[in-house]
Parts: C-alpha cells; structure tokens; sequence
C-alpha cells in the first residue's frame, strides 16, 4: 500500500527528471562545436567522479579524500593496459574500475574507523604518496610528462572517436551510474544512509551496521571514481600527475557541495556549473579565476544545501503521502522476537514484586575509564515480563551500565548473558537485532526527517539484508506501532514535534526492532503530568504482553506506580535491590540518593 500511496510524489520526480533529461540532450545539439563538444564530454566525467563520491560523502557523511586518488589509479590503469599491453576498452575499463576498488578496500581497513579531520588528513596523505610514487615510475607512468597515446575506445568493432560519439559514451555511462546511484540509495535504503550520516550512534542502536555500510560506500565511490578515471584518460588521451593532484579532488569536493551532496542531479548541475565557469569567465582574462572563486563562494552562502537543493526549496514537488488508513498488522511474520504491542490506557498498578524466568543476566561486570570506576562488580537479573527500575544519583553509573549491555561500551570483566546469549564483546548493532533496545537521555531521532520515516527505518534496519526487502510491510508496521503510542500526524518531521510527541516516536522506533529487552534512559524527562501518565500506561499495556524493561528515571513518582523492583546504583556499585516500599526505606538509600528526610509518602504524594 505504501508503495500505491507514494506513486504521485515519484510521478512528480519523475516529471521533474524529464525535463532535466531533455536539455542534457538538448546541451551538446546547441553547443556543437568541438571544443564545445569537449568539454561537455568533461563534464560528464567530473559528474560520474562527483555521482561517485556522494556515496561515502554525501551518503555516508564521511569526508574522505581519496576520490582523486582513485580518479587518478583509474586513469593511470586505462593508460599502461591500453599503451603498454595494447589490450581493448572493456578490459581496460573493468580493470580501471576493480583497481580501485581494492585500493579502497585496503584503504578502508587501516584509516575508515578515523572521524572527521583525522580520515581527511589520512586519505589526503595516502592520495599524495601515491602520486609521487606516480612520478618516481618513470619507466612504468612516464614520469611527471605522464603516459601519452591512450587510443580511443574500440567497442564491437567500432571506433569511439572524439566529439560527439565520445559524449555519447560518457554520458551513456552517467545514464548508467545514475540509475544505479538511484536504487542504491532509494526508499528505505536511503533513510537508513541518512540516519547513518546524521547520527551514527543512533543508527547502531537500531541494528543498523554503520562500519559496514561505510566500508561499501567507500568501495561504491571508488568504482565510480576508476570508471571517470578511465574515461577522462580516453578523453583528454594521456595519463599524467594532474589526475593525481590535489586539484582533482578539490573540484570534485567542490562540485559534490555546490550541486548537492546527496542528490545524483546534484553531481550533474554542479559539474555543469563548476567545470562551465570557467570557460564562459574567460573574457576576464586574468581576473577570471577571482571571479570563479567569489561566484563560488556566493553559491555556498546563498545554498548551503547545493545548486539542486535551492531548486527544490524554491520549488517544492509534492511531499510523500501518508496513509489514511493502513491496515494494523501489529507484529508481521513468524519470526517476530517479541511481543504484540498493545497499549493499555486504564489505571497503571505495578506488578508483584515477585521473580520470573530469567531473561537477562548481568554477572559481576565492571567498567572503568582511565583511573575513574564507573561500574563495579555489578550483578542482577532481569526476569521475563518484568518492569525494572534503574536509580541513583547523577555520576552513579545507570548510564553507563545501560551504555555496557547495549554494547556501546564494552565491560572489563564479568557477563552480561541474554537468554543463554553471552552479549558480552558483541558489537551495538548486533545487540540490537538480538532484540536489546534502546531510547536515549537525549533524544536521538533524525529532525529533518518525518515521523513516518524514522520508525519505518527501524522496522526495516532489523533485516540482515537490503535487498528484496517490503518497504510497504515497514511502512506499515511503523504505521501501527505509531498508532499505539498515539501519534497520528505520520508525515510531520520530527524536528517540530513537541518534546513529549519525540519521546513517544523514539519508543515507537525501539519497539519496530521487536524487542525482547527494552532500555529506556529518563522517559519521562520533559513531560508534563498527564504525559506521565499516558506514557506510564503505554508503557504497562507493553510489559502485560511478555515485554521486559530497565527504565534508568530520576522522577520517582512516575517510577513508583509502574515499576514492580528497583535497583539503586552508588558509585558504580548496587547498593539495594528489591521493591519499591523496601528501597524508601533502606538507609543507604536514603543516604546515597533520596536524602535523609524523603519518605514514600513523599514519592506517592507527589
């Protein structure tokens, strides 16, 4: 259904792409002049090199630059196997691709889990090395005067001569990766990229793989890069340095912000502008480059989010519809972890406080960092069913200890056994499909996208595989579990709902991962009474379907009326462990966290 509601939104993108289609065809018919001819046949390989590295840029908000460096191997390979081993386009270009890719895959196990500047600054360098390397191999590259000759491209026995025929082949071959890029990073696989980029704590947290996803979008932008490499060396008919150089990857790096880092029509306008401008400033003369520089600039300032970003705010297509009724399908398939969810709006009664069959055992974990003890020797465990409360004081270690069982930080020493699982040493992601969740002190959704989406995502990041996935089943289920934490406006972004409506949407996205285990890190922080309330008997309906949780929470009357047991944490260290009126009334508690003159007439009161 998901798919039927969205077909005027993609028939309007569609429409928008026609038109974007008919004057890239229409571009080389007017300008038709060889050099014209020429430099349109540039453009197209600085858009496929900028199509290329939107995958780990734009994509996967990674700032690597190796886009250059691969550019330039994928030149260089075209160059020597067609001049020094005179072998044909297709091998040439298949080598100039799978090169690359394996430079980037070397590549990414020794410098992908770098951040920020540290990635940037280890690519650069590695780019730079390999260009002198490039220079010193006189006898293999030609040197600084680079390998000459590079033959046109021969392809069923015909001739790809320059001009025209050549800006068919490259822009056939943009046609190619667009649609690639297209579908790679489409529908749900695209939301996930995108709470990738935007927050990549929160992306593990729901099961998603952010190394792994990293490591193929590097791997994606290299082949794109080798494949623009190969053709700018049939194009320009020489391997030289220059495809190496730092100015390589500035203009692509410039074209990705100026066009759109995420949008393939980004990589194509900006390329348009950015390898144009020049050409149409050169009656300046010496001033040209000035100018190229301010109008650059200019553009940055006036649209931040790149050339095709500015379009679509000026004007807007029509935003992805929601559905007006889609079918409760509560939890889909036979393989669903945990309970149906289910929510329960009457009076909240804290259950007995009384064992069950154990789901969670932590046994004697600690956690230090540098010389600070945040946990120590730690034990308990969590029955089936069970609603548990997590208190002490702030620096007492709930956080951490939440942050050791769902994988964030890894123990020093001890257990933490889910089921019969030993969890201990597992990565986030993997905690999160075997059915551990989270929500956060902080809220962590995706603002600028809609409530819809984040939820969707979730349901859908579960899955081991991102093909052959039902974007209407996740659509639906997020739907549903929406729904029953009472959020009805499926298409608002989230960054304009109210706090108390996020924290909903948050443990909405949890429990689309069907959890067995649910972590819940100060729910109620931020709400009024009467959410309190809702959120409490939400959150009971929930643990009277077989759901189990931990709720780390300061506001102790909220606590009260929902939890069946408490665990109080000082120092890292438990310092009681049982039902709530036992926990009023134990000194060390009172002394620790609630302070000498707090009674539970105080908590029930309040």
């Amino acid at each position: 259904m998901a798919r039927e509601l969205e077909m005027p939104f993609l028939t309007a993108r569609m429409a928008v792409s026609a038109v974007g289609v008919a004057l890239l065809i229409a571009w080389p018919i007017v300008f038709s002049s060889f050099y014209e001819l020429r430099v349109f046949a540039l453009v197209g390989v600085f858009a496929l090199l900028a199509m290329g590295y939107q995958f780990i840029f734009g994509h996967a908000g990674a700032l690597s630059l190796a886009q250059g460096l691969f550019f330039g191997l994928g030149s260089y390979t075209t160059a020597i196997l067609a001049v020094r081993l005179g072998l044909g386009f297709p091998a040439t270009f298949a080598a100039s691709i799978a090169l690359p890719v394996i430079a980037a895959a070397l590549i990414a196990l020794s410098v992908l889990r770098l951040s920020s500047h540290y990635l940037a600054l280890a690519t650069l360098a590695i780019s730079q090395i390999v260009m002198l390397e490039a220079v010193d191999q006189v006898s293999l590259t030609g040197g600084a005067n680079g390998l000459p000759g590079v033959p046109a491209p021969m392809m069923f026995g015909l001739t790809v001569g320059r001009g025209f025929p050549m800006v068919v082949l490259i822009w056939g071959l943009v046609a190619v990766g667009a649609a690639f890029a297209l579908w790679a990073t489409g529908g749900l696989r695209g939301k996930t990229l995108q709470i990738v980029r935007e927050d990549e704590i929160a992306a593990r947290s729901i099961g998603i793989d952010t190394a792994r996803i990293r490591f193929f979008m590097l791997l994606l932008s290299a082949g794109y890069a080798g494949a623009a490499g190969a053709l700018y060396a049939h194009t320009v008919r020489i391997a030289s340095p220059e495809a190496l150089d730092l100015k390589t990857m500035i203009t692509c790096l410039t074209i990705a912000v100026i066009g759109g880092r995420t949008n393939v029509w980004g990589a194509i306008v900006g390329a348009l502008f950015v390898i144009n401008l020049p050409e149409w400033l050169r009656f300046l003369e010496q001033s040209y480059v000035l100018v190229t520089a301010v109008l650059v600039l200019l553009v940055l300032i006036v649209a931040p989010g790149g050339l095709v970003g500015l379009i679509e705010k000026l004007f807007p297509l029509a935003q992805r519809p929601v559905p007006k009724d889609v079918t409760s399908i509560g939890n889909i398939g036979s393989e669903d972890r945990g309970p149906a969810i289910g929510a329960t709006r009457t009076t909240v009664a804290a259950a007995p406080c009384s064992p069950s069959a154990q789901l969670l055992e932590i046994a004697a974990i600690s956690k230090s960092f540098g010389g600070i003890r945040a946990l120590s020797d730690v034990s308990f465990s969590l029955g089936h069913g069970s609603i548990t409360g997590l208190i002490g004081a702030n620096g007492s270690g709930k956080t951490t200890l939440v942050n050791c069982i769902t994988g964030v930080e890894h123990i020093d020493n001890g257990r933490i056994v889910l089921d019969s699982t030993e969890l201990s040493g597992w990565r986030e992601h993997d905690i999160a499909r075997k059915g551990v969740v989270r929500t956060f002190q902080n809220i962590r959704l995706v603002d600028d996208m809609s409530v819809w989406d984040n939820v969707a995502v979730s349901s859908f990041s579960g899955r081991r595989h991102l093909s052959g996935y039902d974007a209407s089943a996740s659509y639906a289920r997020a739907a549903d579990l929406l729904d029953h934490v009472g959020i009805s406006d499926l298409g608002r972004m989230c960054g304009a709902l109210p706090y108390g409506a996020k924290r909903r949407v948050e443990i909405a996205r949890a429990l689309a991962l069907q959890p067995q285990l649910i972590l819940l890190d100060e729910p109620a922080a931020g709400l009024n009474e009467s959410e309190q309330n809702d959120l409490a008997a939400r959150l009971q309906g929930l643990a009277n379907t077989g759901a189990t949780m931990l709720i780390v929470e300061h506001n102790m009357p909220f606590l009260t009326r929902l939890v069946s047991r408490m665990i109080c944490l000082d120092q890292g260290k438990i310092i009681a462990d049982g039902c709530p009126q036992d926990i009023y009334r134990n000194p060390d508690v009172l002394r620790a966290y609630l302070g000498s003159d707090f009674t539970q007439t105080d908590v029930q009161g309040s």
